[in-house]
């Protein structure tokens, strides 16, 4: 079984994407403080990611995202790993993903008459395997060559194992995009870059909305473009001034409104009030055409979403 992002496209003006892997992870007890974040229980624990993969399908999602956003060989061989274990670690993030779709679908997927979901490859940022919020910052030194040695292989290794898509996704400053989708292009592989935002109309690295598009502007294998990681109040506007600079789908797919605190590494705050599926509303109002969830949100919230679309489509 495969699809593709074009296939599901012609069918649904609205892709409903999952939502957080992490937080659900530790509500079933598993301590993620670790540098490898959600990537170490691809060892430890790799069916308690198949439960929550399993849990967002059941909620409505049409596309499930593997456990490999910090996910990397030089992680796995900083925490002592060999390469050959690191590179399996990858590739077993993606083969979960693709198993567990396959039991839904057999189990209760093509009796409901939804679209096959797909199996899409998660990218995170370099910043995210430093593990020192950087990520939110693109504070990190690299040059060009390095950030392409850290992500082709993993890259490579994902759509080895089966990967339909890729999410490259909370990456905060344009030239980490730029590195990624040349190796995307280089690999023919389908994929849609997602930034983290500071405000309504700059990424977390300072470039505008506009320079990040008519950077990645004309390439073949980019499907959508948008925003992830951000404080939901902020979405909407994003979408449109997207709309005014690009016709490429727009995706996303904000946190909860809470904020992270990556020196002692917890959530501050408390959620934005409101449903998530009214949320949902506003960003397809405005234009996205993939819409789900990251850091703290949940099957339930995927469900608003599935829900609400499923009565106004």
């Amino acid at each position: 079984m495969r699809t593709s992002f074009d296939e599901m496209r012609k069918e649904k003006d609205l892709i409903i994407l999952d939502g957080a892997m992490a937080t659900e992870l530790e509500k079933k007890g598993l301590d993620l403080n670790d540098e490898l974040w959600s990537a170490k229980v691809l060892e430890s624990q790799p069916q308690a990611i198949s439960d929550v993969h399993y849990d967002y399908f059941k909620n409505g999602a049409d596309a499930g995202t593997s456990a490999s956003y910090q996910a990397s060989i030089a992680g796995f061989l900083k925490k002592g790993y060999s390469r050959q274990e690191a590179r399996d670690f990858i590739a077993r993030s993606m083969e979960l993903l693709l198993e567990t779709r396959s039991r839904w679908w057999e189990e209760e997927g093509k009796s409901t008459g939804r679209c096959l979901p797909l199996a899409v490859g998660s990218i995170g940022p370099y910043g995210a395997y430093l593990a020192d919020g950087s990520e939110y910052t693109g504070n990190y030194q690299v040059t060009e060559k390095e950030l392409e040695e850290f992500h082709r292989d993993r890259m490579e290794i994902l759509k080895e194992a089966g990967a339909e898509m890729f999410a490259l996704e909370t990456f905060p400053c344009l030239y980490e995009a730029v590195v990624c989708a040349r190796v995307m292009e280089q690999l023919s592989a389908d994929y849609y870059i997602s930034f983290s935002f500071k405000n309504s109309s700059q990424i977390n690295g300072g470039d505008t909305i506009e320079a990040c598009v008519k950077a990645l502007a004309g390439l073949k294998h980019l499907k959508a473009i948008g925003v992830n990681c951000t404080q939901p109040h902020l979405v909407t506007d994003i979408i449109k001034t997207y709309k005014t600079h690009t016709s490429l789908p727009i995706v996303a797919y904000p946190n909860s409104g809470e904020t992270y605190d990556a020196c002692c590494k917890k959530w501050h705050g408390v959620k934005e009030p409101g449903l998530y599926g009214q949320w949902a509303a506003s960003w397809y109002e405005a234009g996205a055409g993939l819409i789900g969830g990251c850091c703290r949100t949940t099957p339930e919230d995927i469900q608003e979403i599935f829900t609400w679309y499923q009565k106004n489509r």
